[in-house]
C-alpha cells in the first residue's frame, strides 16, 4: 500500500520529543507501513520538524503546539497515537485532554501504554459519542489466544538473529528494521519479529508485545511468531526485536531469544557513554562489551556484530569508538545513524552459505 493510501496519525509527544521516552515516536518518524504521518503534538517543541530534531533530516512532519492546530492545519486525520513510552507505562496527565479534544473531532486513538484508554470509563463514553475507537496495544491477550512453547523452532531452516542491547532505549527496533531494509536491497528475504508496540504500530506483520504476556507464555509466543513467519514466507534470515537486556535489573531480558527463539546469531547495540542502566546510578554501571559477549557466548550463541548508540558522542568520538570496539573485539562495529548498517552484510552471506551447505 502506497503512504498516500495509509491511514493519516497525528503522534502526542508533548514536552516529551526529545526524550528517551518517545522512543515509539522516533521509530514512528523513521518509518512506518501502517500509517502515513501527519505531524506530532508537542507545544514544547512547536514549529519545528520532527525529523530534523530527532537526526537532521526533514521529513515534513511539523510539530504543533495542540491538538486543535494540528487538526486545523494537517488536513484529515484518522488516527492520533500515544507517541511516549512511560516508565511503568503510566499515561501522562497532559495528554488526557489532548486525546479528548481529538476525540470531540471524530478521530479514533492508538495507545501502547500499560494505562489503558478503555479502562477509564470517561473516555470510552466519550469515544462511543463521537463513534471513534480506542486501541489499547498492550493490553493481553486471552488464555485461548496464547501459544505454550512445543520445540517447533528447531524445525525453522532460516538462521535466527536477535538484536539486542546492553539497556533500556538502545536502538535496537532500529537497528533491527535498518538491517531488514538493507537486506532488501541486497536481495536478502529477510523478515523481522517485532516484540514490542512500536513493532506493531510500524507496521510489523509477525510478533507480539512481550511485555504485557503472561510470563509463562512469552516462550511460546516467540516461538509462534517466528514459525508462522518462516512457515509463511519461507525468510531466507529471521530477525528478532530485543527488549531490555539481559542484565538490566529492572527487567532482565533476552535469555528467551537465545534459548526459546534459538537464536544463535546476535548483534549487540551499545551506547559508549552511557554509564548506568536507564542513566540511574543506583541501578548499577552496565557491564563492559566484552563481558557481555562472553554471556551471550555462554548461551551457546554468537555476536556477529556490534552497533553503537552514539548518544552524546561528537562525530569524531563515535568513529573514535567505532575504531576502539573493532580492534578489541574483532568484529564489525556498526554506527547506524551515521554509516547505515550495509558492513554487517557480508557477515550474513557468510552465515546463510553456512546454513545452506
Amino acid at each position: 500500500m502506497s503512504e498516500r493510501n495509509l491511514p493519516s496519525a497525528l503522534v502526542i509527544t508533548e514536552g516529551m520529543l526529545h526524550t528517551d521516552d518517545a522512543k515509539t515516536a522516533h521509530g514512528l518518524i523513521r518509518g512506518t507501513e501502517r500509517f502515513r504521518i501527519a505531524g506530532m503534538i508537542d507545544s514544547m517543541h512547536a514549529g519545528k520538524d520532527a525529523g530534523e530534531m530527532l537526526d537532521g533530516r526533514n521529513r515534513n512532519m511539523p510539530i504543533y503546539a495542540s491538538a486543535e492546530e494540528a487538526l486545523q492545519k494537517a488536513g484529515k486525520i484518522d488516527y492520533c497515537i500515544v507517541g511516549v513510552a512511560t516508565v511503568g507505562g503510566i499515561l501522562p496527565p497532559l495528554f488526557l485532554q489532548i486525546i479528548s479534544t481529538c476525540i470531540k473531532n471524530g478521530v479514533s486513538i492508538v495507545n501502547g501504554l500499560h494505562d489503558y484508554l478503555n479502562d477509564k470509563p470517561e473516555l470510552v463514553a466519550l469515544a462511543k459519542e463521537h463513534g471513534v475507537s480506542l486501541t489499547d496495544i498492550r493490553r493481553p491477550k486471552k488464555r485461548e489466544d496464547l501459544h505454550f512453547w512445543t520445540a517447533e523452532i528447531f524445525s525453522v531452516k532460516a538462521p535466527i538473529l536477535a538484536v539486542l542491547g546492553t539497556d533500556c532505549s538502545m536502538g535496537k527496533r532500529t537497528t533491527c528494521r535498518m538491517i531488514r531494509q538493507a537486506c532488501a536491497k541486497e536481495g536478502i528475504h529477510a523478515e523481522m519479529i517485532y516484540t514490542g508496540q512500536t513493532g506493531w504500530l510500524q507496521g510489523g506483520k509477525y510478533g507480539f508485545v512481550f511485555d504485557s504476556t503472561l510470563n509463562d507464555f512469552i516462550s511460546g509466543e516467540i516461538e509462534h511468531a517466528i514459525v508462522s513467519c518462516w512457515k509463511e514466507t519461507q525468510a531466507e534470515l529471521i530477525l528478532l526485536e530485543g527488549q531490555s537486556a539481559l542484565r538490566n535489573p529492572s527487567g532482565p531480558c533476552g535469555s528467551e531469544f537465545l534459548v526459546s527463539g534459538n537464536a544463535k546469531l546476535v548483534v549487540l547495540v551499545h551506547a559508549p557513554k552511557r554509564i548506568h542502566f536507564e542513566h540511574l546510578p543506583e541501578w548499577g554501571e552496565i557491564p563492559s562489551v566484552r563481558s557481555e559477549v562472553a554471556l551471550i557466548k555462554a548461551y551457546g550463541s554468537e555476536v556477529i556484530a556490534l552497533a553503537l548508540n552514539t548518544s552524546n558522542c561528537t562525530r569524531e568520538e563515535a568513529f573514535a569508538f567505532q575504531r576502539a570496539y573493532e580492534k578489541e573485539l574483532g568484529i564489525p562495529v556498526l554506527l547506524p545513524l551515521e554509516e547505515g548498517v550495509e558492513p554487517i552484510i557480508p557477515v550474513l552471506r557468510s552465515h546463510l552459505k553456512t546454513r545452506t551447505v
